[in-house]
């Protein structure tokens, strides 16, 4: 009978914790089966090893980014937008499962290096199209990046911060349409004249 998925996300929820908590290196099997509440057999039933463990973290990671992917490409106020609102949290399931992903590159974990270029990329396809200028959407994914940082030093949600370290996301959100009309309407006259 196979295991219920709750004890493997148990699991993988106690691997993430101490990830972030702890680092790479003291995130052991016996560590992990401990904070799960199980076993290590009880690990090991679940996942066989600790690159098993890690291939199951890294799946959880294209799972929540590719949700995330639909849906930034269906998000009312646009891709551009939702990638920025979203970008001023740091404490959504995603965000977390990001950070933990990271703390596996302290030994170049190769497979989590191109799992992460993977999820950037798509995120960047998406504004890519959404704005049809890729300089633009490379902005964008900066803005994103910067707003991310405040909010992991402020330690909270950036649209509830009131640290200066904490951008205003409506006004950056502001910027960054006059940025695309702009953009726009350059191309608009160039191919006017061309």
């Amino acid at each position: 009978m196979p295991p219920p998925p709750a004890a493997r996300d148990k699991v993988l929820d106690a691997f993430q914790r101490l990830l972030i908590e702890h680092g790479e290196r003291e995130t052991t099997l016996d560590a992990v089966a401990r904070a799960a509440g199980v076993s290590k057999g009880g690990l090991i039933y679940h996942f066989g090893s600790r690159e098993a463990l890690i291939d199951g973290l890294l799946g959880r990671l294209e799972t929540q980014a590719a949700a995330d992917v639909v849906l930034m490409k269906g998000a009312p106020e646009g891709p551009a937008a939702y990638y920025i609102r979203t970008s001023a949290s740091a404490d959504t399931p995603l965000d977390l499962t990001l950070v933990a992903a990271t703390r596996l590159l302290q030994r170049s974990h190769p497979r989590t290096r191109e799992v992460l270029a993977a999820v950037h990329d798509r995120w960047y396809e998406v504004l890519r199209a959404a704005v049809g200028d890729p300089a633009v959407a490379r902005l964008i994914m900066l803005i994103g990046d910067g707003m991310y940082y405040g909010a992991t030093l402020s330690g909270s949600d950036a649209a509830e911060s009131s640290t200066s370290s904490v951008p205003d996301v409506d006004e950056v959100l502001r910027l960054v349409d006059e940025l695309v009309r702009s953009r726009e309407a350059s191309r608009e006259v160039s191919h006017g004249t061309s």
